[in-house]
């Protein structure tokens, strides 16, 4: 693989590359340094939005229309939509996503479904590379729709610059909001369906409890939207382009800067593990392994003798 016409061709937005781009990080393929060095000076410059909340509170068919507004006002676009399961056993693209899939002939929005793979946070283990691509290939707005919410899911703040919250009236989001810590994330909450009984309920409860939150006078706006009809839709994206207007310059230095560590230290850990790899034999491992669940030794002491191994030896290809 040729990564220098691969990166040329990145940097020029074709879909084909930035596919190529974000497997070789996925996968954790040698070509990952290279490629990195050669895209990263190029990326930084797109808002990345973060669409978070319960399963079945209709996120896809949110960014379906928010897809459409978008690229009305010729932007150039990435998703990156976040699945619980590995395309390689079975559901890849979620029913909803389905719908988003016409956007994908156009040239100007690129989509891709990503597997968390047992990774913790809602986020797959490459979503920041993903990113970094997605930047590198010119695009202006990507979305990151993560999956579900719960006790791990808060940590796409650590990627977004914008962070939307969707909750359905009357299913038992409020409780969900105090046990995740969304209260402290969101920068917009969004009722979906907001069609049903419970939606006045749930909206008053929600601003009660922003008001108890410490937020001050700057309250997270809610909207309140019915997806598939695209009822309230413009109103969110025009509280997008207004967060992106006044807040983003003052904040998003300060949030990069958050994704960023959280890259290096992702690669830190994962070249920890190489290196302990290539020092320790699985025989060995798995024998040291056995003595912790045996208590005859604790998870600090393990863990340092094989930190000492690298530190030891010093880091090497």
């Amino acid at each position: 693989m040729d990564l220098k016409i691969v990166s040329k061709q990145i940097l020029a937005g074709d879909p084909r590359a930035v596919a190529r781009g974000i497997s070789i990080f996925e996968n954790n393929l040698p070509e990952a340094k290279e490629l990195m060095k050669r895209i990263f000076p190029y990326s930084g410059s797109a808002v990345v939005v973060g669409i978070t909340g319960s399963p079945g509170a209709g996120k896809s068919t949110l960014l379906d229309q928010l897809l459409e507004i978008f690229r009305a006002q010729a932007k150039k676009i990435g998703l990156i939509a976040v699945d619980p399961s590995s395309p390689f056993t079975g559901g890849a693209i979620l029913g909803d996503r389905i719908r988003m899939m016409r956007h994908s002939l156009d040239d100007e929005i690129f989509i891709r479904s990503m597997a968390t793979r047992g990774n913790l946070g809602g986020l797959a283990k490459a979503t920041g590379e993903a990113i970094t691509v997605l930047e590198a290939a010119g695009k202006e707005i990507i979305f990151v729709e993560t999956v579900g919410v719960g006790q791990d899911e808060v940590e796409i703040v650590k990627l977004a610059d914008v962070v939307v919250v969707v909750l359905v009236p009357g299913a038992g989001d409020d409780i969900q909001i105090f046990k995740a810590g969304l209260m402290e994330i969101a920068d917009i909450f969004v009722l979906n369906k907001a069609d049903l009984p419970e939606t006045n309920r749930t909206e008053r409860q929600l601003r009660a409890m922003l008001e108890l939150g410490g937020h001050g006078a700057s309250l997270p706006p809610v909207v309140k939207t019915i997806a598939p009809d695209g009822v309230g839709v413009a109103e969110l994206a025009r509280e997008l382009h207004k967060l992106v207007e006044t807040s983003l310059p003052k904040t998003q230095k300060t949030k990069r800067k958050q994704l960023l560590e959280a890259m290096v230290n992702d690669i830190i850990s994962q070249e920890i593990i190489h290196q302990i790899k290539k020092r320790v034999s699985s025989r060995e491992i798995e024998a040291l392994f056995e003595q912790l669940v045996q208590h005859q030794v604790d998870p600090y002491s393990l863990a340092e003798k094989l930190l000492q191994k690298v530190m030891k030896e010093g880091v090497n290809d």
